[in-house]
């Protein structure tokens, strides 16, 4: 058995709070730390050389780059820079990026599985050394000159939900960041890495699969459970009502709380949020975050990966996981 991975996904308003969190979930004893990079968004490169230099122990990830805004060249680069900086504890994590966010930049990219899976493959050669000139499945127009001066290899995730990505992922990634909301969607997300990595030789051993959940951890339950239902009810128009059906949820509820969002009432919205609307994410105390955790594990889940909410204060939540939550794990599932 591989010993579990815990990571934390932060975000934050500017760069000087992603790492004051990154500094947290280090000090609580976390594996592993992702932050965002969005065209028009979160300042993301910046933040990751911040956190390559403040930090000392966690390894760091972009959770993703796109290879729309920023060339797979410069991606390459970025890379093998922030490798070097940080004693090689980066993770290239990217992903196909927003349709939506592109086209208010007048950008108008290929299809977002053909676009991610050039930038890969080039990636990869790029960042050992090689020019992607010729190699299957990358884009044309890259010749033999094309040949970093500078290079450090790196593990490249995937940013990964729909079926097609997944299987792009577990075909040529190193690791997957799959959003699984609810939890349980992991297993589901693994049988279709399993199939993708089949068609190439490999196997899911071959991955770093990331449970991406939602988490809100509070001593008070009833704090945790409100601030998860707010959170629920301000995304529950995103949210594909063919995976909330796949997992037994009944997307009518979550059509019934986006009714009140729209209609300006959040207060009745958070309080329209059912127990089993809930099982979207982890929710509770330490006791039941770590039972619904070990759940997972117990059935053949190696990373966990906790994102927002994380709790009414993500630092504090952030230590209550590192110090109450994460050694009974740990403890539990001994590598073996």
């Amino acid at each position: 058995m591989r010993p579990v991975t815990f990571s934390a996904r932060v975000g934050g308003h500017g760069v000087l709070s992603v790492v004051d969190k990154a500094l947290v979930a280090e000090e609580a004893g976390f594996d592993q730390v992702w932050t965002g990079n969005d065209i028009l968004g979160e300042p993301g490169l910046v933040t990751l050389a911040a956190l390559a230099l403040k930090t000392t122990r966690i390894k760091f990830g972009s959770g993703v780059l796109d290879p729309v805004s920023l060339h797979p060249a410069q991606i390459a680069m970025y890379a093998s820079g922030l490798q070097e900086l940080s004693g090689g504890r980066f993770l290239l994590g990217i992903g196909a990026g927003s349709d939506v966010f592109f086209r208010w930049a007048g950008i108008e990219p290929a299809k977002p599985v053909v676009r991610t899976r050039e930038a890969v493959l080039a990636i990869r050669e790029l960042v050992n050394g090689r020019s992607p000139a010729g190699v299957p499945g990358v884009a044309p127009g890259w010749t033999s000159q094309a040949v970093p001066r500078f290079w450090h290899p790196t593990p490249i995730y995937i940013g990964a939900m729909g079926p097609r990505m997944l299987d792009l992922t577990g075909r040529i990634a190193d690791g997957a960041l799959p959003l699984c909301l609810p939890p349980r969607h992991v297993y589901g997300v693994v049988e279709q890495l399993k199939a993708g990595a089949a068609k190439t030789g490999r196997s899911i051993e071959d991955l770093d699969v990331a449970a991406c959940v939602w988490a809100s951890i509070s001593d008070d339950r009833a704090t945790a459970r409100h601030l998860l239902a707010r959170h629920i009810a301000r995304y529950s128009g995103s949210l594909s009502t063919d995976a909330l059906a796949a997992n037994g949820l009944d997307p009518a509820e979550f059509a019934r709380t986006q009714e009140l969002m729209l209609a300006g009432r959040e207060d009745d919205a958070i309080a329209s949020v059912t127990d089993s609307m809930l099982q979207l994410g982890i929710v509770g105390g330490v006791d039941e975050v770590i039972d619904q955790c070990a759940q997972l594990i117990d059935a053949g889940v190696r990373h966990i990966s906790f994102g927002p909410p994380m709790g009414p204060d993500p630092l504090a939540a952030l230590r209550l996981l590192g110090a109450e939550v994460l050694p009974v794990l740990r403890r539990a599932f001994p590598i073996t």
